[in-house]
């Protein structure tokens, strides 16, 4: 018997799983696609916070996310004896101008509020040996910002999830409560099912470089990502395209990317590319995921839209979700309840 089916096998869906089984439940979690199989198997895994300042439910369940981030992790890594990637390793950003660094210290400011003390955000000399180009000299450096490789992450969980009595299917019917975390191919079936659109697929290009950064700050430099693994590895990401011909392959506008990644890190110039990688991303209508009971389908549940913050948040999605699920407490933001989108 199974208290629980999850449908989907990745950050939602695995993070879901993990959290109903810490609370006794018996799960099950369903994809065809196996472990990671759409975006969650993904190579970039920035977990970066949103500025700090205009503070809002997003941002802070955000923050609580983040912050909760190492021992969610650990607890994964130990139950299921599989390493995640996990390390909060911080991130630089380059200051283009004094606007810039005027805008940078008074966001340092609410920080220290906003962070509740624990994280700084702050301006610094640009290091050396391992930073972006900045015209002023100088970088932003937040202590908040963490980083994992999401294929590893969803093997962690996975794991974990096994360990705790939870078991893994590319088929099964439904049982017990369902949760439905089927990522870009649930929203286009929601949308399909309401006829209007209720979120959509968003295709990210990203790659990995041959580059041992691996203690390293991630760095944000011209929109792109850079982001050192445990592997010795660094991704670099992504694209956002809205339009495209084929979801899963890669073309010039992953070259573009690299180029201003390069462009922007001198260190990687020599380094070479042995990944290119191409996905679809869910995002709800609302930009905010997507989360809670499904109306109008007693028993059934919606987690998707984690778009490009899926990882960084799905600590305290298994956390809402279950006690929404096994518990029937509700402390979702409205903002993230299905009927946002729907």
């Amino acid at each position: 018997m199974v208290d629980v089916t999850v449908r989907g096998a990745g950050a939602f869906g695995l993070s879901v799983a993990y959290a109903c089984a810490l609370k006794g439940a018996r799960v099950r979690v369903v994809d065809p696609a196996g472990v990671g199989g759409g975006a969650s198997g993904g190579i970039v895994g920035a977990l970066a916070p949103h500025v700090p300042e205009n503070w809002n439910a997003k941002k802070a369940f955000q923050f609580a996310a983040l912050d909760m981030g190492e021992a969610f992790w650990r607890g994964v890594e130990e139950t299921g004896g599989v390493p995640s990637s996990y390390a909060r390793t911080g991130r630089l950003q380059p200051i283009a101008d004094d606007h810039a660094r005027a805008l940078a210290e008074a966001r340092a400011v609410t920080a220290q509020m906003l962070w509740e003390g624990r994280y700084v955000w702050e301006v610094v000399a640009a290091p050396s040996d391992w930073a972006p180009v900045t015209p002023t000299g100088l970088v932003i450096h937040d202590t908040l910002t963490a980083r994992m490789f999401p294929r590893h992450a969803c093997a962690s969980l996975a794991a974990a999830v096994q360990a705790l009595g939870g078991t893994l299917a590319t088929e099964a019917q439904d049982e017990g409560a369902v949760v439905w975390a089927t990522g870009a191919a649930g929203l286009a079936a929601l949308s399909a099912e309401r006829g209007r659109m209720v979120g959509v697929a968003v295709k990210g290009q990203s790659a990995r470089l041959a580059f041992d950064a691996r203690d390293l700050p991630q760095i944000f430099a011209d929109t792109v990502h850079v982001v050192p693994h445990a592997d010795g590895t660094t991704a670099i990401g992504s694209t956002t395209e809205r339009e495209f011909d084929a979801p899963d392959t890669t073309d010039d506008q992953l070259d573009a990317v690299l180029a201003r990644a390069l462009a922007a890190v001198p260190a990687l110039a020599d380094a070479p590319v042995i990944e290119r990688w191409a996905g679809l991303r869910p995002r709800a209508r609302t930009r905010s995921p997507m989360i809670g009971a499904w109306p109008d389908r007693p028993g059934h549940f919606i987690a998707n839209g984690g778009f490009k913050i899926g990882f960084g948040i799905a600590p305290m999605i298994g956390q809402v979700m279950a006690d929404l699920v096994l518990d029937g407490r509700d402390a979702i933001p409205d903002d993230f309840k299905p009927e946002a989108s729907f």
